[in-house]
């Protein structure tokens, strides 16, 4: 105890009531846990922490020993302690509890508490700034007992408005809302876990920000470095486990340089488009910084990237413009930063712009070039143009199958990843350099008037066709649910132009990509991983980034997911409640995994075990405190899907489709 009573601050923990004689329990006074003590009505009070492996002595119970003597026993092993003196009965190696001052005024018991000394700068502290002076602004996680004082230095840097935190129900979440954080600002966010399971959770979300190029800090505690490896509780090997996901994995050790390593991280990030990983020892993050300091960010660490092809390459590229009559543009998600360019030489060259599925939204929907979407997830317009070319320019696109470019036509392929260029087979022309960059170079050395094809009204033709088939697939009712072109028909008249898009996988995904007409809308998506439960998670995180500064400022948010896919995260539809989250999801309910159903079919198997049991999810997201809609009839679509965007917060749509409609 202190000498100077004058000198403390008095902390109200309890009502006297609150305990009776006897017994014993936790309380907080400042940041400090307490065992408080009510022994015949003479109340103490002392450190909670049992000094063997910190049990916690206000979870124990009262034991009455020889003599009557009191003793507070430990809940953990068994320890005891006097709650007069602290001190134990004998043949331990502590010297006993540090007890605190206690008054009882008026029915109500105080501890003295000494000023606190102004906080150490730690280990973690430091690399919490480092990581906000990188311009990460925000860290989604679950706060766990391995990552305590980790924890505590982003909740300073919260305090600060360096950063916003978002704790979510799962881990898997939070990947993957940097993943979508990450794939629409093109910027890294961060996710936090726990050792052990809490790391391991987040693996999935990282895989899916790995395969598709965006940048994501992943941020885990370990165990005490004394027990790494015998097998302490929830030890694995996390650098050997996140090895294959993560471009660059590091453990912070007692004698790292904290500042470098975060320099690192955020860089690796950043530049090489990848996953970066910190351990962090539970040890370590509340090591005193001593005379570590934070770093001031990317300035002169980080080179611009805007490479430009050799002038003899451009020459190749437009020799061959020229001498094609009907070139296309096909456009990738890679090309989404010099679209402006690409659109323009387009204009210029009278070419109809395809996208890939990941590039939906890089072009409207309603520009008279656009051709829509190529591949599976596309549009018989799209792949009609392709047949008829007799030059493919393609444009920050990674030749996945699931588009399925011809390679039986003329292709000059443009990338600033030179993996990409000619990745699964050979093209006419690569062309290693920066998109737009390259675009408007090229666009520099064509002549006025090139000899090409005007495609515009052929264009204009095959949108007609194919817009008099949706209207008349919008017809289709087998009196089993709502068909997919009706529900995405009223979505394209009413989502805003400038919302952003999260889409899960399955049928209702293809649906999308097939029938929903873009106006402009950013689209986010699982690509080449093709994750389920991507939709719902991801919108959070592109909400994060509409609440900072840039672009993507206050806009809206909309998920799309089928009913096995918000099931997945289902838990986390609380979390966008618990911030006010401005999503509306949309949810088509058909009971059933109905894109494994039709694999099933189409491979002769019989159809096993696709079918799910759904709570009514409007009712769900009622009771999670959000507004919720369920649709039953296409009449009900336009109002349902106006009540959920207006309103200022989480929103669910769900809507019983049928399965076979899509």
């Amino acid at each position: 105890m202190t000498d100077s009573i004058e000198s403390l601050e008095w902390v109200r923990v309890a009502a006297v009531n609150e305990l009776p004689s006897g017994r014993v329990k936790t309380v907080t006074a400042g940041t400090h846990s307490m065992a408080l003590t009510n022994i015949d009505g003479e109340f103490t009070a002392m450190d909670n922490r049992c000094p063997h492996q910190g049990g916690p002595l206000g979870e124990g119970s009262i034991e009455v020993g020889e003599g009557g003597q009191c003793w507070l026993r430990c809940p953990w092993h068994g320890w005891d302690f006097d709650p007069k003196t602290g001190r134990s009965p004998g043949g331990h190696e502590d010297s006993g509890q540090r007890l605190f001052p206690v008054e009882v005024r008026d029915g109500e018991v105080y501890i003295g508490l000494e000023v606190e000394p102004e906080r150490e700068a730690t280990a973690a502290d430091v690399m919490a700034r480092t990581m906000t002076n990188w311009g990460v602004r925000s860290v989604f996680g679950i706060v766990g007992h391995s990552n305590l004082g980790l924890a505590d230095a982003l909740r300073l840097e919260a305090k600060e408005g360096r950063l916003n935190y978002y704790g979510v129900r799962h881990e898997g979440a939070a990947a993957f809302a940097c993943s979508g954080y990450s794939k629409l600002t093109g910027r890294p966010a961060a996710c936090l876990s726990i050792a052990g399971p809490g790391a391991t959770n987040m693996v999935t979300g990282l895989w899916d920000a790995k395969v598709d190029r965006a940048p994501v800090l992943a941020l885990t505690g370990q165990v005490d470095v004394q027990v790494f490896g015998p097998g302490a509780f929830q030890d694995i090997d996390l650098a050997a486990a996140f090895a294959p996901v993560a471009h660059y994995s590091q453990t912070v050790l007692h004698t790292s340089r904290f500042a470098e390593l975060m320099n690192l991280a955020c860089k690796n990030a950043i530049v090489e488009r990848d996953v970066a990983h910190l351990i962090f020892p539970n040890d370590v993050q509340t090591l005193p910084a001593g005379d570590a300091k934070p770093t001031a960010g990317p300035e002169g660490r980080v080179a611009a990237a805007r490479i430009a092809p050799d002038a003899g390459v451009v020459q190749e590229m437009v020799s061959q413009i020229e001498a094609a009559k009907r070139p296309i543009i096909i456009a990738g998600y890679g090309a989404l930063e010099g679209m402006s360019k690409v659109i323009a030489l387009a204009e210029k060259l009278n070419a109809p712009v395809l996208t890939t599925f990941k590039a939906k939204g890089q072009i409207p929907d309603q520009h008279p070039l656009a051709a829509g979407v190529l591949g599976r997830s596309g549009t018989p317009v799209a792949s009609w143009f392709m047949n008829k070319c007799d030059l493919i320019l393609a444009f920050g696109s990674s030749f996945s199958n699931h588009t399925g470019i011809t390679p039986v036509k003329p292709i000059i392929q443009v990338d600033f990843d030179r993996m990409t260029l000619g990745k699964f087979h050979k093209v006419t022309l690569p062309v290693w350099g920066d998109i737009g960059r390259t675009a408007q170079l090229v666009l520099g050395k064509l002549p006025d008037t090139p000899d090409t094809v005007d495609q515009r009204q052929e264009l204009a033709e095959r949108w007609r066709i194919w817009r008099e088939e949706k209207d008349s697939r919008v017809q289709d009712d087998r009196g089993k649910g709502l068909n997919s072109a009706v529900l995405f028909q009223w979505l394209g008249e009413l989502v805003p132009e400038d919302a952003v898009i999260a889409v899960d996988v399955g049928n209702n995904t293809y649906s999308f990509g097939r029938y929903f007409e873009s106006k402009g809308q950013r689209v986010l998506m699982s690509g080449y991983l093709g994750s389920i439960g991507f939709a719902f998670a991801a919108a959070m995180g592109a909400w994060a980034a509409t609440q900072e500064e840039g672009e993507y400022r206050g806009r809206k948010v909309v998920s799309i997911s089928g009913d096995g896919g918000f099931g997945q995260y289902l838990g986390d539809f609380t979390t966008a409640v618990k911030y006010n989250m401005d999503v509306t999801h949309v949810l088509l309910n058909n009971s059933e995994l109905g894109k494994i159903s039709k694999e099933q079919r189409a491979g002769e198997w019989p159809v096993w075990e696709t079918d799910l049991h759904n709570p009514n999810f409007a009712a769900f997201a009622k009771l999670c405190g959000a507004q919720g809609f369920r649709v039953t009839e296409a009449s009900e679509l336009p109002i349902a899907f106006e009540k959920a965007l207006q309103h200022p917060g989480p929103a669910l749509v769900e809507v019983i489709t049928d399965a076979d409609l899509v």
